[in-house]
């Protein structure tokens, strides 16, 4: 298989992006914004963003199939010139004056879903990281793009390579959709046992419709079954521990294959993203574990804002560790199951109250002590353990996709450097 190297500027014309006002925002046609582009290598189906422009704003600043996109401006080098790309067209559309539009000047050299890949790959994000300048902000510019030279293999290679790349990212885009379902349905469910109290009762109806008894707590001022009590979360809980940052810890080392989770990690619907996760080395994880002690049933939680972002441990963690920003909640056995805790930190009612006590300068967190002392509904045992039973199942099901999406993941990082310089050919 043939390689050969290009200037960007003889594969791509570059262009920047529209520059729009708060008013404009909200509402309108379709918009790329930079936060879709950086979390995106292809762009999604659907922009999720609006923003009103006019017919000639929309054909200058227009999004095309084969289009690239780079995130313009960054804080930081490694979140500069993120890449997104369109395989279609998206009429109407216009996209961020904070991104730049690599449209291509060719029709032979570049495959769209190969190139997704490609600019996502840790050696073009060397080539990134050497060419940029950092003067108060990192910035990818004009100059940059013209003396940015790639190698890439031959047409038809790319094209069996992207579509393998993107059948599995669909995969895992489906599993996703998937995840985000199961987690609603879970999400429901525990409201409409806890919150709005109809769960089975001895007949097997709704308790509350079927005029359960209920009775007056002073402690949450509301209406609460009967053999239910206020209480604090604590009594809930077995233990809270934290991971350890680097400091005087650890140092990350270049050969860690051990995911080391913070904040960052955990999304809103109780996923891992180990894509994005920094390495640690075994030894690491050795000192991290312990004081973490991460195990089967533990809950990890963000303390950080946004609230709400929790991971219940369901398989034994031996790929990754926590660092200190993440709480692991052991519950207690005695009262409560993990899927339940998981439930109930997940609740927006309980995010907003815990969120109404948390504390911080820059970031607003959450302390052991304060979460530990919030007040709380406690339903009786044999509720909490008949709802156990009826979503356990579904909780194990969310996690088989979630450790597919991981291998998923896992095979096209380790394919993509061997099939971009040809150690893989396809016959």
């Amino acid at each position: 298989m043939k390689l050969t190297e290009y200037k960007l500027d003889e594969l791509y014309k570059i262009d920047s992006g529209i520059n729009t006002t708060k008013e404009q925002a909200g509402h309108g046609n379709p918009f790329l914004s930079f936060s879709t582009i950086f979390n995106n290598p292809i762009l999604p189906e659907e922009l999720p963003d609006k923003m009103d422009t006019s017919v000639e704003e929309q054909d200058k600043y227009s999004i095309l199939k084969g289009d690239v996109f780079f995130t313009r401006t960054s804080e930081t080098l490694n979140e500069l010139a993120m890449s997104g790309v369109a395989i279609k067209d998206y009429p109407g559309s216009t996209f961020s004056g904070f991104a730049k539009r690599l449209r291509p000047i060719q029709n032979d050299k570049t495959y769209d879903k190969f190139m997704a890949y490609y600019f996502r790959s840790a050696y073009f994000r060397k080539i990134i990281d050497y060419k940029a300048v950092m003067t108060l902000r990192a910035s990818f510019n004009e100059d940059i793009f013209s003396y940015i030279k790639v190698i890439l293999p031959d047409y038809d290679h790319q094209v069996k390579a992207g579509d393998l790349f993107y059948n599995i990212e669909c995969k895992i885009r489906n599993n996703n959709k998937i995840i985000e379902k199961i987690d609603k349905l879970t999400k429901l469910t525990y409201q409409y046992w806890f919150l709005q109290f109809e769960f089975p009762g001895k007949s097997g109806k709704s308790y509350r419709k079927n005029t359960g008894k209920m009775c007056w707590d002073s402690t949450l001022k509301r209406n609460i079954p009967v053999h239910w009590k206020a209480g604090k979360l604590s009594e809930l809980i077995e233990s809270i521990k934290t991971g350890l940052n680097p400091r005087d810890n650890f140092t990350f080392q270049k050969d860690g294959n051990i995911n080391y989770i913070t904040v960052k990690n955990l999304s809103s619907n109780g996923n891992i993203d180990f894509n994005k996760c920094d390495k640690i080395t075994q030894t690491e994880k050795d000192i991290i574990h312990k004081r973490s002690d991460i195990s089967i049933g533990d809950i990890l939680f963000a303390s950080i804002a946004p609230l709400g972002r929790c991971y219940l441990i369901i398989d034994q963690p031996e790929d990754y560790d926590i660092n200190e920003s993440v709480f692991s909640i052991r519950p207690n056995k005695k009262t409560v199951s993990s899927e339940f805790l998981y439930l109930l930190f997940t609740d927006s009612s309980f995010i907003n109250s815990i969120t109404n006590k948390s504390t911080g300068s820059i970031f607003d967190g959450i302390r052991i002590k304060t979460l530990l002392d919030v007040d709380i509904l406690i339903p009786n045992k044999e509720v909490i353990d008949c709802f156990t039973d009826n979503v356990k199942k579904i909780f194990m099901f969310k996690n088989k996709l979630i450790n597919e999406n991981q291998k998923l993941t896992e095979l096209r990082n380790y394919l993509l450097p061997l099939l971009m310089t040809g150690q893989i050919i396809f016959k």
